[in-house]
């Protein structure tokens, strides 16, 4: 069987979808699934190939920066037919929210092939940057087109797929999967990068790590804030973003220096060693945009307890387990997280208690291989085969 992936980018991109699909695909080819996938470069106007391209069966789309967060491609119809030809895909599994993945509806040879639809959020009203609500209505009447031709649509989380109104009229072609990460990727730091790291965390604070795009739903300024108030922590914000030059000034003006930090960009093998050496993971975020945080799951992987934000839809609430993987806090609100942050820095069993609880739920649940085999098994299902 033959799918072609049409997503926003690919690693070495950094994102929870593209680790996603970084991770899934292998673990489809593991399964006799032929893949390919077709993304947007994420470097300005280039199409080139990195190491670990599924043997160069990624094809890189230029793009010349983003409108409203999404990619500029006007080459991505003409490669989408293009690469249909080539590879002669069985499926199409298409990754939403991406709006080159429309072209499709437009291209005779896309639509004769059958569509799996990868929900990964819905495309969120935001009190926050409002331009989104006036460019839904423009999107909304293509992602309805593209619900109603799709065979299948893949959410995430049950609360996700209980509360997204985009949704709610294709229920019955819809699957709860979750998404998944590979272990194996995700190793433990050798002795250098562990060195490396213990340098970095201030000695005898709690150490706090944040990793995500520095954008306006992540939440990192009630993190900033609630950390004003724990002269204990240490908190490190890993990533990269347009909010950057305001969370510098929040930092700078609350007399943080020293005790929160931003790293920018880090190399993953740099980020895994912060992980494996932190006391424990915050997931701030403060709008259903954060669908289901997939961030939460490396954490997981390395045994950390987690505290998140309990927004309303979201599947942060659904990966963790209330004082059983860790803590939910009301999105935005600088004591509640104030109080959750002191109360894992005072008991430092629960926090291991929590940590190891969180092990188990990703290798149960969490596992590429796991959420490959339900994927491989839709697939089969949708060609009209069993499963062998």
């Amino acid at each position: 069987m033959r799918v072609l992936h049409i997503g926003k980018f690919y690693p070495p991109f950094a994102g929870g979808m593209e680790n996603f699909m970084g991770d899934l695909l292998p673990a489809l080819e593991r399964r006799n699934v032929y893949t390919a996938a077709l993304v947007h470069g994420h470097e300005f106007g280039k199409r080139e190939a990195y190491d670990g391209d599924l043997a160069a069966r990624v094809y890189r789309v230029p793009s010349y920066g983003s409108f409203l967060y999404a990619p500029i491609s006007p080459g991505f119809a003409l490669a989408l037919r293009r690469e249909i030809r080539a590879f002669r895909p069985d499926i199409l599994h298409m990754h939403l929210p991406n709006t080159s993945a429309f072209w499709a509806m437009a291209i005779p040879s896309a639509r004769k092939i059958p569509w799996v639809i990868q929900w990964h959020s819905d495309v969120v009203n935001s009190d926050i940057d409002r331009r989104l609500g006036i460019a839904y209505c423009f999107y909304q009447p293509l992602e309805r087109r593209i619900l109603k031709k799709a065979s299948a649509i893949i959410a995430s989380t049950p609360p996700y797929f209980k509360t997204s109104g985009p949704l709610s009229c294709w229920r019955e072609k819809c699957r709860v999967i979750p998404l998944g990460l590979d272990e194996h990727r995700l190793k433990m730091p050798n002795n250098d990068l562990e060195n490396w790291a213990e340098g970095i965390w201030h000695p005898g604070r709690t150490r706090i790590i944040s990793v995500g795009r520095l954008t306006y739903y992540k939440g990192h300024e009630v993190l900033i804030r609630a950390a004003a108030n724990l002269p204990e922590t240490h908190v490190v914000i890993v990533g990269e973003g347009d909010r950057k030059e305001h969370l510098r000034g929040l930092i700078r003006q609350l007399g943080l220096g020293g005790r929160v930090e931003l790293t920018g960009f880090i190399s993953d093998e740099t980020l895994r060693a912060l992980l494996a050496t932190s006391d424990l993971f915050c997931l701030p975020s403060i709008e259903r945009t954060e669908a289901f945080g997939l961030v939460l799951l490396e954490a997981m992987r390395y045994s950390k307890a987690v505290i998140a934000s309990d927004v309303f839809g979201s599947g942060m609430g659904w990966i963790i387990g209330q004082m059983e993987t860790g803590l939910l806090v009301k999105p935005g609100d600088v004591d509640d997280l104030a109080r959750a942050l002191q109360l894992l820095c005072q008991r430092p069993g629960l926090r291991k208690r929590m940590a190891e609880a969180g092990r188990k739920r990703f290798n149960a649940v969490f596992r590429i291989d796991q959420v490959a085999d339900r994927i491989s098994s839709l697939y089969l299902e949708m060609q009209g085969l069993q499963p062998q």
